[in-house]
């Protein structure tokens, strides 16, 4: 008969979350509630004139941002793959560096599309450009400014867990 030493097993300590992590955490709630808000009578104006995609889509979000279906299912799948992703320090970083990338690119289409043409598929009015423009400036800075350290620290910047020997 084997016995096994639970002694001599490497425990993992709990160390928490970088920042990073609870940046994503944070961001990935977010959309996932925004998503989830865009098909809420009240919060969303107008929800009998959403439409699949496209322009003609009469919901607005907050009585602001023009919805669609396709927009707010994307927004809940954005919001899961976040909490997905923040289970580890690299793909939390990646989540928030490339989701913001997207969001810049986003706000760029919109300055560039015309908001009555075939291309605005989302749909996307003057509100959602400031909107992409602030989010992928804010994940991006995120993502290059939480990504520094990968050892928790306390509020006055002393680590919370000893470097390995």
């Amino acid at each position: 008969m084997v016995t096994k030493n639970r002694a001599a097993r490497k425990r993992r300590t709990y160390t928490g979350l970088l920042a990073v992590q609870g940046a994503a955490i944070v961001m990935g709630a977010a959309f996932l509630l925004i998503g989830i808000l865009g098909f809420t009578p009240g919060v969303t104006a107008h929800l009998d004139s959403i439409q699949l995609v496209g322009y003609r889509s009469g919901a607005l979000l907050f009585d602001v941002f023009q919805v669609s279906v396709v927009q707010n299912l994307s927004h809940v799948a954005f919001g899961i793959v976040g909490l997905l992703l923040a289970r580890s320090y690299a793909m939390a970083r990646a989540y928030l560096l490339i989701g913001g990338l997207l969001f810049l690119g986003l706000w760029i289409w919109g300055l560039l599309m015309h908001p009555v043409s075939a291309a605005n598929v989302l749909p996307i009015n003057n509100a959602d450009n400031w909107l992409h423009l602030g989010l992928g400036v804010t994940m991006t800075v995120l993502a290059l400014t939480l990504a520094g350290a990968r050892v928790p620290t306390g509020a006055g910047g002393e680590e919370l867990v000893p470097p390995p020997e």
